[in-house]
């Protein structure tokens, strides 16, 4: 398998984080998929996709547990 941004066929599984945004809320999914060494371009199969997809259902549905990891702020320049 090559990577479809730049070519090349140097790609490994990896464990990462996709953000999953829904209104003002961020869901970090960990997840294990192959990623092009070369230039970081993410892979994901029919199960990572899958998951993303019942992520973001539950997300919308706020049908989680989940663990809060931090806080987000946000500049307010009067």
């Amino acid at each position: 398998m090559k990577c479809v941004v730049c070519n090349s066929s140097n790609l490994g599984m990896k464990s990462v984080e996709e953000e999953i945004r829904s209104d003002k809320d961020i869901l970090l999914v960990p997840l294990d998929v192959l990623v092009c060494l070369g230039c970081g371009e993410r892979h994901y199969d029919r199960k990572a996709m899958k998951k993303i997809e019942e992520m973001r259902l539950k997300l919308k549905r706020r049908d989680l547990k989940v663990k809060k990891v931090g806080k987000v702020f946000k500049e307010h320049t009067a």
